[in-house]
């Protein structure tokens, strides 16, 4: 059995698609089972059926199908069990089900064990024969194995083809998940992109003249710019100056020497344009892939679309003429802010994207223009849904395709609720952040390039809680001087000035490097990161520090932020340091500021040692995307256990209390700047556990401000009690839901988000 098991394994992972796999499987068990048939049925949520989707010894004719009700006969059985069901007469067992299309009359022998993905039940793999006979012990593990195989390449794989074959067009609701969204819900029809121009696919090629080919680039660089320049001016009438940055941002990636030059230099060495291009892109993606900071993986996007422009400029590919619809819904694999331009701002109604996050400059730019988005849709069948009518509901990130008439109905209505939402929520732009009885919480956003610090004053930061000061490493092919790094860091402090800007200091490492300080590591979550790596170089920290001092010059309210701090000594080790460069500006007669000092909270010993933190710094901010990571010891990242990661759960809100307590010994401020700042329902908690500000995204800040002005903050801590005796994270949540419906402040909080 091993070796046959090996064997089916191989051809089915070598199949071209998953049909060829199940095809491939069915027939291989049947022969080793010796059974009369072998079918896989598979899940189709929507319609609450078990669909034939192969099978070897049924009729073909039945594959797509025939439709088994949820719940009925032996695979019924096998669902509900999710475990295998072996036996050896199916007529006489009370489940049978006889289905005449099939002779189910014939087969009395019965094994199925179901496909089992997270324990998710996505289908049932069956085997029969004619005799009365119970399968033996190897044989079900046989079937089980294959089974555990089978989920996961299910998973991976859209499966909607499968479970509408036959028919030329979606016709029925369809419903696909993604991973993130933008808040809101749009109907309307779907426009899919397909790009002409695949990077991947290009080859290598000599050329005979590589400064005439490095002109050619050069020249495809400057066309690019000029039509970044003309879609920015097309769409200024619509636009904030903050979101009409994000060109800018685009503008600044393809200026940059890093990626430039390594095009260049490929070139030179005697590459083609293209193949000199797809290197760097390639090289530039993977490291932004790999890091573990969401926005800044983020930047992976940016700039695959623009060596996907460059390509076309450099291969000559047009892009077809497209039309857009009253209502677009603009769908693709991979879209980008200059797709989004494209679409006349009056026609864009929603977006849908296999890949990207809610922390894509394209998310950026759909919430200021307020369109409902989702990113992260596996299984998309792209291909199929031009020119569908689709409904992006952003607050749960589900697309619904086609849906029928009374589910419209319901996101019509759900629609035209949130956009009365959407206008009570631009009233409060100007008002300050106090709860009914007076008490200030600060919301502040979280910012990496200077296109976030303009879209965050104009949604109403009142400070930036956090300024990753690595995107500006990362842009680069080298770590930027001293100087470089006082001209950026004075630009964010002056750009908020006098409100407070807090610039954390270097956070690199593990999964998260630079192309030019790559590093490598089997557990990265766990390894060189941090602050770990800035005091490995001193030569390093020492000019950061240096530079974030005299950008602080004349400034009041500018911080320092130290991340990944899990000891005591990594902290006084830090602050010599600080003295150190204070020294050496006095020397140089260098005027500098007197910034604030805090450190992140992201690990457990860290919070079990807040106090004496407390003792030393002003402030200490709680990152909870890492810090709930490490407490429930997973990793969000990892499709498998990420529905374990809630930063509600009771353990993270008793690390948030314990650290809000050490910090009160010593009066030290407490903030929170992880994604958790910025969910309703949690923020209203955190208020309550004491926290003093709160730092999120700008789009967030709204919602939240819309909270705190609705509670008291009594009530608030009262809730925080409560929450802190429940001992599941689903529960906690549906008591801030209920909370929030009782206060008439439901759209907030809807399911999925």
């Amino acid at each position: 059995m091993l070796g046959v098991l090996r064997r089916i394994v191989q051809e089915v992972s070598v199949a071209p698609n998953l049909r060829e796999a199940l095809n491939i499987l069915v027939s291989r068990v049947r022969a080793a089972m010796h059974a009369d048939v072998c079918s896989v049925y598979l899940l189709d949520e929507h319609s609450d059926e078990h669909v034939l989707v192969a099978t070897e010894g049924l009729s073909p004719d039945c594959v797509g199908t025939l439709r088994l009700g949820s719940g009925r006969g032996l695979i019924g059985l096998v669902v509900a069990r999710a475990e295998p069901v072996n036996v050896d007469d199916s007529q006489k067992h009370s489940h049978f089900l006889l289905v005449p299309e099939v002779a189910e009359a014939d087969f009395h022998a019965f094994l199925g064990v179901p496909i089992i993905f997270s324990r998710k039940v996505l289908g049932v793999l069956i085997v029969q024969a004619r005799e009365i006979r119970r399968y033996d012990d190897d044989e079900v593990a046989l079937l089980v194995t294959l089974s555990a195989q089978l989920a996961g390449l299910i998973n991976r794989i859209d499966v909607t083809e499968l479970l509408s074959a036959g028919r030329r067009s979606v016709e029925r609701s369809i419903f696909l998940t993604g991973l993130d969204g933008v808040s809101g819900v749009a109907i309307g029809e779907a426009v899919a992109l397909v790009s002409a121009a695949n990077l991947d696919s290009v080859r290598d090629r000599v050329v005979e003249d590589p400064q005439a080919e490095a002109e050619r680039f050069r020249v495809a660089v400057q066309q690019e710019l000029d039509e970044l320049a003309r879609l920015r001016n097309e769409v200024k009438s619509t636009l904030s100056e903050a979101d009409l940055a994000l060109f800018d941002a685009y503008a600044m990636m393809l200026r940059g020497d890093s990626m430039q030059g390594e095009v260049i230099r490929h070139i030179l060495e005697g590459n083609w344009a293209p193949g000199a291009l797809r290197k760097a892109i390639a090289a530039h993606v993977h490291a932004f892939e790999a890091m573990e900071d969401p926005y800044l993986r983020e930047r992976a996007a940016d700039i695959r679309d623009i060596g996907k422009r460059l390509l076309q400029r450099l291969l000559q590919t047009p892009e077809r003429d497209q039309e857009y619809p009253l209502q677009t819904i603009l769908a693709g694999d991979e879209l980008s802010v200059t797709d989004l331009a494209a679409v006349p701002a009056d026609r864009l109604a929603g977006i849908v994207s296999t890949k990207g996050t809610g922390a894509s400059h394209l998310a950026v730019l759909a919430r200021g223009m307020a369109v409902p988005a989702v990113f992260g849709v596996d299984g998309l069948p792209t291909n199929r849904i031009h020119g569908q009518e689709v409904v992006v509901d952003g607050y749960s990130a589900r697309v619904c395709i086609a849906p029928e008439p009374k589910l419209r109905a319901q996101y019509q209505r759900l629609a035209e609720e949130e956009q009365a939402l959407s206008l009570d929520l631009e009233k409060l732009r100007d008002e300050q952040s106090l709860t009914l009885d007076g008490h200030h919480v600060p919301l502040l956003a979280n910012a990496a390039l200077f296109t976030d610090i303009a879209a965050a004053r104009e949604r109403g930061a009142e400070g930036i809680g956090l300024y990753r000061s690595e995107m500006h490493f990362a842009l680069r092919e080298r770590f930027p001087g001293e100087e470089e790094q006082v001209a950026t860091y004075r630009r964010v402090i002056k750009a908020f000035s006098p409100r407070p800007v807090t610039i954390r200091t270097l956070d690199i490492g593990g999964d998260k490097g630079l192309d030019y300080f790559p590093i490598r590591e089997t557990n990265p979550f766990l390894g060189y990161r941090g602050i770990r790596v800035s005091l490995d170089h001193p030569e390093l920290f020492l000019t950061q520090l240096r530079a974030i001092l005299r950008a602080g010059h004349n400034s009041r309210g500018f911080r320092v932020m130290l991340p990944m701090v899990s000891r005591v000594a990594e902290l006084d080790e830090t602050l010599e340091l600080l003295d150190r460069a204070r020294r050496e500006l006095e020397v140089r007669d260098e005027p500098q500021g007197t910034p604030e000092i805090g450190i992140m909270v992201e690990v457990p010993s860290t919070v079990f040692q807040a106090e004496h933190y407390a003792r030393r710094v002003d402030f200490l901010s709680i990152g909870t995307n890492d810090l709930t990571q490490y407490i429930l010891g997973v990793d969000r990242g990892n499709s498998r256990v990420s529905h374990l990661f809630d930063g509600l759960h009771p353990a993270v809100l008793v690390a948030i209390r314990d650290t809000v307590a050490g910090a009160r010994a010593h009066k030290c401020d407490v903030s929170v700047c992880g994604e958790l700042a910025g969910d309703p329902a949690a923020a209203l908690l955190l208020v309550g556990l004491g926290v003093d500000a709160l730092s999120m995204s700008q789009g967030a800040i709204n919602r939240v401000k819309w909270v705190i002005r609705s509670f008291k903050r009594e009530h608030a801590q009262s809730l925080a009690r409560d929450a802190l005796d429940l001992e599941r994270p689903e529960d906690v949540r549906a008591m801030m839901c209920r909370e929030l419906e009782k206060a008439g402040l439901g759209g907030l909080v809807r399911p999925g988000r």
